[in-house]
Order: C-alpha cells, then structure tokens, then sequence
C-alpha cells in the first residue's frame, strides 16, 4: 500500500552542543533531493571555513528510502552514522542535517564523538516544527456556467482546493482532493450540484500538498 503521508520540516533549525570545548553545531533543513542535500553541506562548508569537519546526513522521499551519510575526515563510523540513526528515528524525511565541528584541544575518543554528533542533530530535531505532506489528487470537474460559482464556493467550503478554471461551452475546474479520498469527489459532485457536475476521466494526477 503506498503512503498517503509523511512528515518533513516546516523551516530551518540550528542547533549547537559543546562536548569538552569542541562545539558542534547543526543545521537541519527540508530538501527536495541528493542535489539540495549536498548543496546545503557545501553552503555550511563555505560559510564556516574555519571549522575542520562538515559531517552529514540526509533522508529523502516519502518513504525516506534514500539515505547517506558521510564522516567528512572524523574516524569512520563516528559521525555520519550516528547522525543518520538520529534522523530516521525522528521519522522526518526530505531532511539534512550537516554538524560543523571547531576542535577545542582535547581529543574526544570514538565515543564522544559519537555522543557529540549525535546529541547535535538530536538537539536540531527537539527544536524541529514539523509538518504533514499529503498525497493529493488533480482532477478536471466539468460544470455549467450557471452553476460554476456556486460550485467553486461549495467546494471551497468542504476543504477541496480549487486550483483554477477554464472557461468553454462548459466551465472546467481543476481541483485537489487527498488521494486517499479521491473516489468520493463523484459523490461531492452529485450531492453539490444535482448532478449536474462530473469529473473528466484520465485528467491530472497525483503529488504532494504541505498541510497547513
């Protein structure tokens, strides 16, 4: 069964923690792919230029089945690793975390470094406001003239985005419905309109609406 949800950021966070004087901080943003992931460790790495690592993790798609992480030159399995086991344990996906990290002077040992990373994007995800996306469905409604604006409005007032219209012998709305309550839209129509509205088969698609 494919997923009618998931749950991603609504905005940016930093977060920073401090393990015996090294300071690690995290920034945590919402991604659409590999691509942006990798763009945002390059911002962190050009913004802080000063810092030795940029440690990464990143989850993408609804069902975050796209994972990678990286290390960055710290002893491997002591950063990246960490950080990811924190990011898909949130339960967030379409989200990177990347940790910057100033030595302080005092070797942290595997163990603290671990704990440091991970308590980084743990402290991020505390502070996450997250947010629900819903898969949707567009579909074409074929409506006379007469009773389009009404239509529009009614729709409007039972929570169906009305995403446009088209104007022709017939008035031709473009609407959104959940996915997952798709097969009703015909029903909606007739109990509206008196039958007097359809749905255009074979028309729009499917894809993703934040929720408010």
């Amino acid at each position: 069964m494919s997923l009618t949800s998931y749950r991603t950021l609504a905005s940016p966070v930093v977060a920073t923690v401090e393990e015996r004087r090294s300071v690690f901080e995290c920034w945590l943003r919402r991604v659409d792919d590999e691509a942006a992931a990798r763009a945002v460790v390059e911002e962190a790495r050009a913004t802080h230029g000063d810092a030795r690592h940029h440690c990464s993790a990143f989850v993408l798609g609804p069902g975050g089945a796209t994972t990678r992480s990286s290390d960055d030159g710290e002893p491997g399995g002591t950063a990246g690793a960490p950080m990811l086991e924190v990011l898909t344990r949130s339960g967030l996906t379409d989200v990177v975390a990347v940790v910057t990290r100033w030595f302080g002077g005092t070797l942290l040992g595997t163990g603290g470094l671990v704990r440091a990373y991970s308590d980084a994007v743990r402290a991020a995800v505390g502070q996450a406001e997250v947010l629900t996306r819903v898969r949707v469905a567009e579909v074409d409604v074929r409506v006379g003239h007469d009773v389009a604006g009404r239509l529009e409005h009614d729709l409007r007032a039972r929570g169906v985005a009305v995403l446009g219209a088209r104007y022709g012998e017939q008035v031709t709305l473009r609407v959104q419905v959940p996915a997952v309550g798709s097969a009703e839209l015909p029903g909606l129509l007739a109990e509206l309109t008196g039958g007097r509205a359809a749905t255009v088969p074979g028309t729009g698609g499917e894809g993703w609406r934040d929720e408010d």
